[in-house]
Parts: structure tokens; C-alpha cells; sequence
């Protein structure tokens, strides 16, 4: 593992800068797949938080994706040999919506590469930094993790059971993720992983019981419960991911206000935390 680390360090402090175009009808599809009726969107309008993973994308010839679906690694991520890829957290400041219509560019870094052994086997980490700018402004920052992990022993289906009641004064949603809706956010993100829409491959390949739900997605709706609730701005929002979330039954999402802070959470239906997040507000 010494002589991999060693290797890998060498993509700390590597650079990537991408200019795309915040495009009308990108937003317009995210809408539709989240199913928001109710937000304004047009040229010169502001983009909701969250909603610059629609853009950026990353644009791998066919030739150059994996059996898994995921672009084959050594460009700008490092070439981890480990076969699992998942997104494991971020961290983000929101200091001005970017407009709907204008030129962006985006800025990453790789922060840190740092590999680990667990329960599950040995695990890679890696760190990148994103700035997203419009006419050189400032608009968001960003520190995404990834881990990559090793093939490990089949995943089973949580078992469901009746859920807690939800805090006092709680924000509550149930999602049922339905291949449709998979597909779909698979689409509007173009990430070609195959677990998200493939059931035979996430089954047979990767061990799980069902299709998986993308951590972005449940993100996305975390933050998108505080969006439809609060009429304050969100300018900070963090979460990790706890476990995997798949489309054999639903799950809930609770958003707890305090003050500022709103604590976030997407329960399994057994009712144990997928995904911990916290929302900073105005």
C-alpha cells in the first residue's frame, strides 16, 4: 500500500477547467426530474443550489468508459485500482447564484489522496476542490470526497420497519425512487455508473439488492426540502453519506430548523440514517 500511495500522491495539486454554458434547458430538465412546478426559471434567472451538478459534465468518448459505466481513471482522477466508486460527501458555500444563461467555468483541485483499511476491505479517498465562477465572480465552493473500495460481500436489502415519528416542527418528504426516476437523474448528470439503472449488472457485479440511488440525488432532495420550505437564502450545506439507498421501497427525508441551521437527514425504510447532511441558512 506504501508503494500505491507513493504513486498516487503524485495527482495531489493536479488541476482540471471546464467552461460550460448554465444552458435554460439543462435547468429545465432538472425541474422535470425533480418534479418542481413551482420554480421560476428562464435567461437571467438564478440557478437553485445544488443544481451546477447538472452542468460541468464529464464527456468520456464511449471507448473510454469501464465495465462499469464511469470514465477509465488517470486523466484528472488518479487511476485507483479499486473497483467501487462512490460519492462519499461534500462541503459547499453558496456566495451568489449562478445565472441561468451566462458562461461559467468551473476550477478543481485535487486536495488529498488518502488510503485506509475497514471492516469492508481497503478503501481510497480522494479529495477535490471546485470553484465555479461567472464574469470572474466568486459564486460557489466546493470539497467533494470520493471513496473507492474494494469488492466486498453482497449487500443486503434493509429490512422495513415502522419509522420514528418525526422530530416537532420537522420538514418530511417520502421519495419513492422508481427506475424511472434513476434513469432519468443518470441522464440529466450523464453518469454512465451502472448501478443506477443496470439491475442485472448492480446485482451480479457490484452485490446489491437493487438498483442504488445516487448519493447526489438524495442530496439534491435533501436540500431541495429546505428550498420549498425556507423563503431564506441556503448559503452552506454539508453531508455524508452513511449507507446506500436502493429502489425497493421508499425512503424519507426529515429536515429539522433551528435558527440558521437546519439539520437534514435521508432514513432508510428500516428507518437508519443513508445519508446525514446540515443546511446553513441567511
Amino acid at each position: 500500500m506504501a508503494d500505491t500511495q507513493a504513486d498516487l500522491s503524485r495527482w495531489v495539486g493536479q488541476t482540471e477547467l471546464i467552461d460550460d454554458e448554465i444552458g435554460l434547458s439543462q435547468a429545465l430538465a432538472a425541474a422535470a426530474t425533480l418534479d418542481d412546478t413551482v420554480t421560476q426559471l428562464g435567461q437571467g434567472a438564478p440557478l437553485p443550489p445544488l443544481w451546477h451538478w447538472f452542468y460541468f459534465l464529464p464527456r468520456a468518448p464511449q471507448s473510454a468508459l469501464g465495465l462499469d459505466g464511469h470514465p477509465q481513471r488517470g486523466g484528472f482522477m488518479p487511476p485507483i485500482a479499486f473497483p467501487r466508486r462512490m460519492f462519499a460527501g461534500a462541503r459547499l458555500r453558496f456566495h451568489r447564484p449562478l445565472t441561468i444563461g451566462e458562461p461559467a467555468q468551473r476550477e478543481g483541485v485535487i486536495r488529498d489522496i488518502t488510503q485506509k483499511s475497514g471492516r469492508s476491505g481497503s478503501l481510497a479517498f480522494v479529495t477535490v476542490g471546485y470553484r465555479y465562477l461567472q464574469q470572474g465572480v466568486l459564486c460557489i465552493e466546493a470539497e467533494q470526497d470520493s471513496v473507492y473500495r474494494e469488492p466486498g460481500p453482497p449487500v443486503p436489502a434493509p429490512a422495513p420497519a415502522e419509522l420514528p415519528p418525526p422530530p416537532e416542527g420537522a420538514w418530511v418528504r417520502t421519495v419513492t425512487p422508481d427506475p424511472r426516476l434513476l434513469f432519468r437523474f443518470s441522464a440529466l448528470t450523464f453518469n454512465g455508473h451502472r448501478i443506477h439503472y443496470d439491475r442485472p449488472y448492480a446485482i451480479a457485479e457490484e452485490g446489491y439488492p437493487g438498483l442504488v440511488v445516487h448519493g447526489p440525488l438524495t442530496a439534491v432532495l435533501l436540500l431541495e426540502l429546505v428550498r420549498h420550505h425556507s423563503e431564506r437564502p441556503i448559503v452552506g450545506f454539508s453531508f455524508r453519506g452513511l449507507a446506500p439507498l436502493f429502489d425497493l421501497a421508499p425512503f424519507r427525508l426529515v429536515a429539522t430548523p433551528a435558527g440558521q441551521q437546519v439539520a437534514l437527514e435521508a432514513q432508510g425504510p428500516d428507518g437508519k440514517p443513508a445519508m446525514s447532511a446540515s443546511a446553513e441558512l441567511g
